[in-house]
Protein backbone atom coordinates (compact mmCIF):
# COMPACT_ATOMS: atom_id res chain seq x y z
CA UNK A 1 0.00 0.00 0.00
CA UNK A 2 1.52 3.16 -1.12
CA UNK A 3 0.35 7.02 -0.94
CA UNK A 4 -0.41 8.48 -4.27
CA UNK A 5 0.97 11.65 -5.89
CA UNK A 6 -1.18 13.66 -7.90
CA UNK A 7 -1.96 17.24 -9.65
CA UNK A 8 -4.69 19.23 -8.11
CA UNK A 9 -6.14 22.71 -8.65
CA UNK A 10 -4.28 24.19 -11.40
CA UNK A 11 -1.28 22.40 -10.88
CA UNK A 12 -0.45 21.73 -6.88
CA UNK A 13 1.32 18.33 -6.27
CA UNK A 14 -0.36 16.54 -3.08
CA UNK A 15 0.19 13.63 -1.97
CA UNK A 16 -2.30 11.74 0.25
CA UNK A 17 -3.56 7.78 0.90
CA UNK A 18 -3.91 5.56 3.85
CA UNK A 19 -0.59 4.86 4.35
CA UNK A 20 0.38 8.09 6.04
CA UNK A 21 -3.37 9.06 6.62
CA UNK A 22 -2.49 12.45 6.05
CA UNK A 23 -3.10 14.70 2.85
CA UNK A 24 0.45 16.19 1.53
CA UNK A 25 0.80 19.71 0.11
CA UNK A 26 4.37 18.95 -1.43
CA UNK A 27 4.22 21.58 -4.31
CA UNK A 28 1.47 24.59 -4.73
CA UNK A 29 0.96 26.50 -7.97
CA UNK A 30 0.77 30.03 -7.84
CA UNK A 31 -2.22 30.51 -9.55
CA UNK A 32 -3.82 28.36 -6.79
CA UNK A 33 -2.84 30.26 -3.91
CA UNK A 34 -4.96 30.15 -0.92
CA UNK A 35 -7.72 28.45 -2.59
CA UNK A 36 -6.20 25.28 -2.43
CA UNK A 37 -7.28 25.30 1.47
CA UNK A 38 -10.42 24.21 1.00
CA UNK A 39 -9.86 21.48 -2.02
CA UNK A 40 -7.21 19.97 0.16
CA UNK A 41 -9.59 19.91 3.67
CA UNK A 42 -11.79 18.66 1.54
CA UNK A 43 -10.07 15.64 0.66
CA UNK A 44 -8.81 15.05 3.97
CA UNK A 45 -12.20 15.04 5.25
CA UNK A 46 -13.71 12.72 2.07
CA UNK A 47 -10.81 10.00 2.56
CA UNK A 48 -11.13 10.56 6.96
CA UNK A 49 -7.59 11.09 6.81
CA UNK A 50 -6.36 12.47 10.22
CA UNK A 51 -3.28 14.87 9.61
CA UNK A 52 -3.25 17.68 6.73
CA UNK A 53 0.61 18.81 6.35
CA UNK A 54 1.61 21.43 3.69
CA UNK A 55 5.03 23.03 3.09
CA UNK A 56 4.21 26.44 1.15
CA UNK A 57 5.90 29.92 0.65
CA UNK A 58 5.59 32.51 3.33
CA UNK A 59 3.24 34.66 1.98
CA UNK A 60 0.34 32.24 1.84
CA UNK A 61 1.01 31.54 5.74
CA UNK A 62 -1.67 33.90 7.28
CA UNK A 63 -4.24 32.68 5.15
CA UNK A 64 -3.25 28.90 6.17
CA UNK A 65 -2.70 30.21 10.24
CA UNK A 66 -6.50 31.92 9.50
CA UNK A 67 -7.90 28.46 8.44
CA UNK A 68 -6.92 26.37 12.11
CA UNK A 69 -2.95 25.37 9.99
CA UNK A 70 0.26 25.85 12.56
CA UNK A 71 3.45 26.52 11.93
CA UNK A 72 5.92 23.16 12.76
CA UNK A 73 9.00 24.47 10.95
CA UNK A 74 10.36 26.57 8.93
CA UNK A 75 13.17 27.24 6.26
CA UNK A 76 14.55 30.49 5.65
CA UNK A 77 15.96 31.21 1.72
CA UNK A 78 14.21 27.88 0.46
CA UNK A 79 12.82 29.80 -2.80
CA UNK A 80 15.72 30.47 -4.64
CA UNK A 81 17.61 31.89 -1.57
CA UNK A 82 14.89 34.38 -0.74
CA UNK A 83 11.56 33.50 -0.08
CA UNK A 84 10.92 30.91 3.28
CA UNK A 85 9.41 28.04 2.88
CA UNK A 86 6.55 27.40 5.55
CA UNK A 87 5.75 23.60 7.25
CA UNK A 88 2.14 24.16 8.38
CA UNK A 89 -0.29 21.26 9.50
CA UNK A 90 -3.67 21.00 10.58
CA UNK A 91 -4.80 17.94 12.51
CA UNK A 92 -8.47 16.73 12.54
CA UNK A 93 -8.27 13.58 14.79
CA UNK A 94 -7.06 14.40 18.45
CA UNK A 95 -6.05 10.80 18.61
CA UNK A 96 -2.99 11.25 15.66
CA UNK A 97 -1.69 13.40 19.09
CA UNK A 98 -1.93 10.35 21.19
CA UNK A 99 1.75 8.58 22.04
CA UNK A 100 4.11 11.94 21.15
CA UNK A 101 7.68 10.68 21.64
CA UNK A 102 8.38 13.11 24.58
CA UNK A 103 11.42 11.20 25.20
CA UNK A 104 13.11 11.67 22.23
CA UNK A 105 11.89 15.45 22.33
CA UNK A 106 13.65 15.56 25.47
CA UNK A 107 16.85 13.99 24.07
CA UNK A 108 16.69 15.86 21.02
CA UNK A 109 17.02 18.85 23.19
CA UNK A 110 20.85 17.38 24.63
CA UNK A 111 22.02 16.50 21.35
CA UNK A 112 21.59 20.30 19.72
CA UNK A 113 23.54 21.27 22.90
CA UNK A 114 26.45 18.88 22.90
CA UNK A 115 26.97 18.01 19.17
CA UNK A 116 29.84 19.31 18.01
CA UNK A 117 30.27 20.61 14.45
CA UNK A 118 32.45 18.76 12.24
CA UNK A 119 35.05 21.30 10.94
CA UNK A 120 36.23 20.44 7.25
CA UNK A 121 39.92 18.42 8.03
CA UNK A 122 37.56 16.52 10.28
CA UNK A 123 35.91 14.23 7.58
CA UNK A 124 38.13 12.00 6.51
CA UNK A 125 37.56 9.35 3.75
CA UNK A 126 38.14 5.61 4.51
CA UNK A 127 39.84 4.61 1.69
CA UNK A 128 38.77 1.20 1.42
CA UNK A 129 35.40 2.39 0.18
CA UNK A 130 34.17 3.87 -2.95
CA UNK A 131 32.33 6.98 -2.91
CA UNK A 132 29.89 7.94 -6.39
CA UNK A 133 26.65 8.70 -7.93
CA UNK A 134 24.48 6.07 -8.73
CA UNK A 135 23.39 5.05 -11.89
CA UNK A 136 20.78 2.88 -13.58
CA UNK A 137 22.72 -0.41 -13.12
CA UNK A 138 22.37 -0.02 -9.68
CA UNK A 139 18.42 0.35 -9.36
CA UNK A 140 18.07 -3.39 -8.34
CA UNK A 141 21.25 -2.57 -4.99
CA UNK A 142 19.39 0.71 -4.66
CA UNK A 143 16.11 -1.23 -3.78
CA UNK A 144 17.43 -4.08 -1.92
CA UNK A 145 19.29 -1.99 0.63
CA UNK A 146 15.99 0.37 1.45
CA UNK A 147 14.15 -3.17 1.72
CA UNK A 148 16.65 -4.14 4.18
CA UNK A 149 16.44 -1.49 6.18
CA UNK A 150 12.96 0.16 6.32
CA UNK A 151 9.92 -1.98 7.20
CA UNK A 152 7.82 1.37 5.52
CA UNK A 153 8.35 4.38 4.22
CA UNK A 154 6.66 7.30 3.12
CA UNK A 155 7.40 6.43 -0.68
CA UNK A 156 7.89 2.82 -2.75
CA UNK A 157 11.45 3.54 -2.57
CA UNK A 158 11.77 -0.60 -2.24
CA UNK A 159 10.35 -0.64 -6.16
CA UNK A 160 13.35 -0.61 -8.54
CA UNK A 161 11.17 1.20 -11.07
CA UNK A 162 10.09 3.98 -8.81
CA UNK A 163 13.11 4.37 -8.33
CA UNK A 164 14.22 4.56 -12.07
CA UNK A 165 11.22 6.71 -12.41
CA UNK A 166 12.84 9.58 -9.48
CA UNK A 167 16.52 9.22 -11.02
CA UNK A 168 15.05 9.93 -14.61
CA UNK A 169 13.13 13.43 -13.42
CA UNK A 170 15.05 15.08 -10.29
CA UNK A 171 16.53 12.80 -8.22
CA UNK A 172 20.21 12.42 -7.92
CA UNK A 173 21.34 9.37 -6.18
CA UNK A 174 24.81 8.73 -4.05
CA UNK A 175 26.64 5.31 -3.01
CA UNK A 176 29.16 4.05 -0.96
CA UNK A 177 30.42 1.00 -2.06
CA UNK A 178 32.85 -2.00 -0.44
CA UNK A 179 34.53 -3.88 -2.71
CA UNK A 180 32.03 -3.46 -5.36
CA UNK A 181 29.43 -4.09 -2.68
CA UNK A 182 26.78 -1.22 -2.31
CA UNK A 183 27.20 -0.87 1.41
CA UNK A 184 25.39 2.93 1.77
CA UNK A 185 23.57 5.56 0.17
CA UNK A 186 21.47 8.87 -0.09
CA UNK A 187 19.64 11.00 -2.59
CA UNK A 188 19.30 14.38 -3.17
CA UNK A 189 15.83 15.41 -4.27
CA UNK A 190 16.05 18.91 -6.58
CA UNK A 191 14.14 21.60 -7.41
CA UNK A 192 16.21 23.05 -9.98
CA UNK A 193 13.50 26.05 -10.39
CA UNK A 194 13.67 26.90 -6.91
CA UNK A 195 17.14 26.11 -6.27
CA UNK A 196 16.56 24.20 -2.91
CA UNK A 197 17.44 20.20 -2.71
CA UNK A 198 16.24 17.66 -0.09
CA UNK A 199 18.98 15.35 1.37
CA UNK A 200 17.15 12.14 2.31
CA UNK A 201 16.52 8.42 2.00
CA UNK A 202 20.07 7.69 4.15
CA UNK A 203 20.37 4.08 4.56
CA UNK A 204 23.41 1.85 5.72
CA UNK A 205 23.66 -1.41 5.74
CA UNK A 206 23.75 -2.67 10.10
CA UNK A 207 27.10 -4.38 9.25
CA UNK A 208 28.28 -1.05 8.03
CA UNK A 209 26.57 1.29 10.54
CA UNK A 210 28.66 3.27 13.19
CA UNK A 211 30.95 4.31 10.73
CA UNK A 212 29.93 7.88 10.00
CA UNK A 213 29.33 6.66 5.94
CA UNK A 214 26.09 9.28 6.51
CA UNK A 215 28.41 12.16 7.11
CA UNK A 216 30.84 11.29 4.42
CA UNK A 217 27.18 11.12 2.09
CA UNK A 218 26.74 14.36 3.27
CA UNK A 219 29.41 16.01 2.75
CA UNK A 220 30.10 14.64 -0.96
CA UNK A 221 26.24 15.39 -1.90
CA UNK A 222 26.57 19.14 -0.26
CA UNK A 223 29.46 19.39 -2.65
CA UNK A 224 27.69 18.23 -5.60
CA UNK A 225 24.71 20.59 -5.04
CA UNK A 226 26.78 23.89 -4.61
CA UNK A 227 28.17 23.28 -7.57
CA UNK A 228 24.82 22.58 -9.55
CA UNK A 229 23.89 25.88 -8.32
CA UNK A 230 21.68 24.96 -5.36
CA UNK A 231 21.05 27.47 -2.82
CA UNK A 232 19.37 25.80 0.24
CA UNK A 233 19.56 22.50 1.45
CA UNK A 234 16.90 20.63 3.78
CA UNK A 235 16.12 16.96 5.38
CA UNK A 236 12.97 16.17 7.06
CA UNK A 237 15.11 13.24 9.09
CA UNK A 238 13.03 11.06 11.89
CA UNK A 239 13.14 11.90 15.28
CA UNK A 240 13.74 9.03 16.48
CA UNK A 241 17.08 8.34 14.42
CA UNK A 242 19.79 10.10 16.66
CA UNK A 243 22.40 9.11 14.35
CA UNK A 244 20.40 10.95 11.38
CA UNK A 245 20.62 14.12 13.78
CA UNK A 246 23.95 13.86 15.01
CA UNK A 247 24.52 13.61 11.36
CA UNK A 248 23.34 16.55 10.34
CA UNK A 249 24.07 18.50 13.24
CA UNK A 250 27.56 17.84 12.88
CA UNK A 251 27.56 19.09 9.02
CA UNK A 252 25.98 22.51 10.94
CA UNK A 253 22.42 22.28 9.63
CA UNK A 254 19.89 24.07 11.65
CA UNK A 255 17.01 22.43 13.27
CA UNK A 256 14.16 24.30 12.77
CA UNK A 257 11.15 22.20 14.02
CA UNK A 258 9.57 19.38 14.50
CA UNK A 259 6.55 17.67 13.04
CA UNK A 260 4.17 15.50 14.94
CA UNK A 261 3.35 12.58 13.88
CA UNK A 262 4.02 13.29 10.14
CA UNK A 263 5.41 10.11 8.45
CA UNK A 264 4.97 6.28 8.15
CA UNK A 265 8.26 4.94 8.16
CA UNK A 266 9.48 1.93 9.12
CA UNK A 267 6.04 0.61 10.57
CA UNK A 268 4.71 3.17 12.41
CA UNK A 269 3.86 6.89 12.03
CA UNK A 270 6.54 8.74 13.27
CA UNK A 271 7.26 12.71 14.22
CA UNK A 272 10.29 14.65 12.01
CA UNK A 273 13.06 16.84 12.12
CA UNK A 274 13.55 19.77 9.78
CA UNK A 275 17.30 20.82 9.35
CA UNK A 276 18.48 23.15 7.03
CA UNK A 277 21.30 24.78 5.45
CA UNK A 278 21.91 27.75 3.17
CA UNK A 279 25.14 27.49 1.34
Amino acid sequence: MQDRIEKIGFGTIVQHGELNKRVYLMKLDKRDGSEIIEQINSLARANNYSKIFCKIPQQYAPQFLANGFFVEAQIPGFYKGDQAAFFMSKFLNSDRLLDIETDSLIELSALLKKTKVLKFGDIRKDSSVELSRLTKEDLDLIAAIYRKVFASYPFPIHDPDYILETMENNVQYFGIKAKGKLIALASAEVDKESQNAEMTDFATLPAYQGKNLSVLLLNAMENEMKAQGIKTLYTIARLKSVGMNKTFIRRNYIYSGTLIKNTQISGGIESMNVYYKNI
